[in-house]
């Protein structure tokens, strides 16, 4: 039982973990697509 719970906390941490760096990368991308936007329209 206690392998069973440790590879379920782990699955959770690693899927946690992979969500949060999903997150940030989308955020720089957004922020890519503003300063274009931004850029573009100063023109």
């Amino acid at each position: 039982m206690k392998k069973i719970s440790a590879l379920v906390l782990l699955a959770v941490t690693l899927g946690a973990l992979a969500g949060c760096n999903t997150v940030n990368g989308f955020g720089k991308d957004v922020e890519k697509v503003g300063e274009k936007m931004q850029d573009a329209s100063k023109k």
